[in-house]
């Protein structure tokens, strides 16, 4: 019942206005013109759009919203030319919940389009369009558009603000990270976590914008270089907490003050009042705090000591995850189980004789969203809120005239998309459910005769999901967990492989290819361990065990916070480790990695343990890895350890 529980979130206001003038304005100018099929057509674009609508900064928001409702004309376009055509319907939505499937495995971004684009051309293969064949994409998109400027009214007014806002929140992020430091294991996990994730979003912010203007904007340069700087301050966090003592509160309060300074993109210097550091960590905290300093403080950006380099743009990134969804062999699994649902979908509703609707297929293609969570939850999930959703369709179709009065009902259900969206997924179907039912019938007119058919067509559509998504598929109830843990120890082993070694040796990365490498690894094992969070949801035994091995995951992420943190000892004085010993480690990783592979019970793993001189810079990496050891395989670490 845990995913019954409603998310704690604050409401989203702008959001909620936003969803209440786009969904019943379009309405309302279909009803004044005696065209109110087109006006729910509009305001059914509207609805894609409050469902994208998820960004605060206003640049994502465009890509957020724009983009996605490109491809859900498209969807919506293609879904009109089949429907009624029997066989070639069936093979088209098919086709097209293959390629939405694939594309969904790219990114958030990705993920809403090939919702939309699989929704869309459902919803039009599934509903007589009115008017001419381009009608209807045309209404949907305007629709969505409409929200988008709605989302922008405020944009001239706060140019460049949204990315100045967002790096300022990684800076206290890590402010947070400096002063959990040294303390609690919990409370820095937490809030290592919450930086990694504010410094994900600050960068793709940023070089989304930087993409266009290419390189000549001066701010974003110097956004760049501060991100980058402040990319040296998180690297010597780990070494400050593994020394056990907390960092002096003065620490974290500068670093306030700098994420004051670059929110305000006033370039003045900060006043700095840092006490003497007694220890190596301390003292790299207090350089990397000095260097962001003079990172915010510096009048030309491109003249800074920018120590890291500009990661790879959006742009670059998109194109790198495009071409890997082609070879990818996750997406080709998920873009076929989606079409195998979606095709017998499509077949019960468009070929067998009695009567089924187009709920059943865009049942299961919010039930099988790779992004949303686990498969078994969201289809208990979408009954349960389907079922709630229908209680208000009911109350609403029996007593409500169609006509005007559907203004003021659609004036209250739509906001609550956006404010119940952030409770969970039960709580968003429940909203968007009676939208979709009063949009519909507002096209066809068939009143409260649309409310029993809708329940029986979600149960067939989640149990379709079930069965043909999730029990007829093994990895989607063994979650494949030591494959995929495998794959970020083995990144872990290159990490340490080449963090340790001397920058003048040939073939060795230098320091900036290192550091983004750190990134990348961070990012994917934030990846990883949402991708755990979700097997957590499934049923026995996929969930508990994703939570007995879930202390693992959390083992691996120390492992890389005490390479980092050795690196930094290195950086400030303490002796370079022997090539053999650094080796050693690597390969005890890359051993307990070969043993994770296709692994599904932790003892089943068998790796000795590394052993070494505890006065070594590498001593506390060792102990991370003797550590996982121990959790990795219980059995084996009571006797070799």
């Amino acid at each position: 019942m845990g995913t019954l529980r409603p998310s704690p979130a604050p409401v989203p206001w702008p959001a909620v206005f936003r969803a209440a003038v786009a969904m019943t304005l379009p309405l309302v100018i279909g009803l004044a013109t005696d065209h109110v099929a087109y006006g729910a057509l509009a305001s059914m674009g509207a609805l894609s759009g409050v469902i994208g609508d998820t960004a605060s900064a206003y640049r994502m928001r465009v890509i957020n919203i724009a983009i996605p409702q490109l491809f859900g004309a498209v969807g919506v376009l293609l879904g009109t030319l089949v429907y009624g055509q029997g066989w070639l319907a069936v093979g088209v939505i098919t086709l097209i919940a293959l390629v939405s499937g694939m594309i969904s495995t790219i990114g958030a971004v990705a993920s809403v389009s090939g919702l939309l684009l699989l929704l869309n051309s459902i919803i039009g293969a599934g509903l007589p369009m009115p008017g001419e064949w381009w009608l209807a994409p045309l209404l949907m998109t305007g629709g969505g558009l409409l929200v988008l400027l709605l989302a922008l009214l405020a944009w001239p007014l706060r140019q460049g603000k949204a990315e100045r806002t967002e790096v300022a929140g990684a800076y206290r992020q890590a402010a947070a990270l400096l002063e959990a430091a040294g303390g609690d294991a919990g409370a820095y996990e937490d809030a290592r976590q919450a930086v990694t994730q504010s410094l994900n979003q600050s960068y793709d912010l940023v070089l989304a914008r930087r993409t266009r203007d290419h390189g000549r904007n001066q701010d974003l340069v110097r956004l760049v270089t501060q991100l980058n700087a402040l990319t040296l301050i998180v690297e010597a966090a780990p070494a400050a907490h593994l020394s056990g003592r907390p960092l002096p509160p003065e620490v974290a309060d500068t670093v306030r003050r700098l994420a004051d300074g670059v929110q305000g993109g006033d370039p003045e210097r900060v006043e700095l009042d840092l006490p003497d550091a007694e220890s190596t960590a301390g003292r790299a905290v207090e350089h990397a705090v000095r260097h962001a300093a003079d990172v915010i403080a510096g009048e030309d950006p491109h003249n800074v000591d920018d120590r890291l380099g500009t990661p790879a743009a959006l742009t670059q990134r998109a194109r790198r995850a495009a071409r890997n969804v082609f070879v990818s062999a996750e997406s080709w699994r998920y873009g076929v189980r989606l079409a195998l649902c979606i095709g017998i979908a499509q077949a019960l509703v468009s070929l067998v004789e009695f009567e089924r609707s187009y709920w059943v297929a865009l049942t299961i293609t919010f039930v099988m969203k790779p992004d949303f969570g686990s498969v078994f939850s969201r289809a208990v999930m979408r009954a349960v809120g389907t079922a709630a959703g229908l209680l208000v369709a009911a109350a609403v179709l029996a007593e409500v005239p169609r006509g005007w009065w559907d203004v003021p009902v659609l004036l209250v259900l739509a906001p609550l998309i956006p404010a119940l969206t952030p409770r969970g997924y039960g709580y968003q179907t429940a909203a968007i459910t009676p939208v979709i039912l009063l949009l519909s019938d507002t096209m066809n007119q068939q009143g409260f005769g649309l409310v029993m058919p809708r329940l029986y067509d979600s149960l067939i559509g989640c149990g379709i999901a079930l069965v043909a998504g999730y029990l007829l598929w093994p990895e989607s109830w063994s979650t494949r967990i030591g494959d995929r843990l495998a794959d970020a120890v083995a990144d872990t082993a290159r990490y340490v492989e080449t963090a340790f070694l001397d920058p003048a040796t040939p073939g060795v990365p230098d320091p900036a290819a290192r550091a983004r490498m750190r990134r990348r690894l961070y990012r994917d094992l934030s990846s990883v361990r949402l991708e755990f969070q979700r097997a957590l949801t499934e049923p026995p035994p996929t969930g508990p065990r994703a939570a007995a091995w879930w202390p693992l995951v959390v083992a691996v992420e120390r492992v890389v916070d005490a390479t980092t943190a050795a690196r930094v000892r290195i950086r400030h004085g303490a002796p370079r480790p022997a090539p053999e010993e650094s080796a050693e480690l690597c390969r005890h990783l890359e051993e307990l990695a070969e043993g994770l592979r296709d692994t599904d019970t932790l003892e089943a793993v068998c790796v000795p343990l590394p052993e070494g001189d505890d006065d070594s810079v590498l001593a506390p990496l060792r102990r991370e890895i003797q550590a996982t050891r121990a959790i990795a395989s219980p059995q084996t670490a009571d006797k070799t350890g």
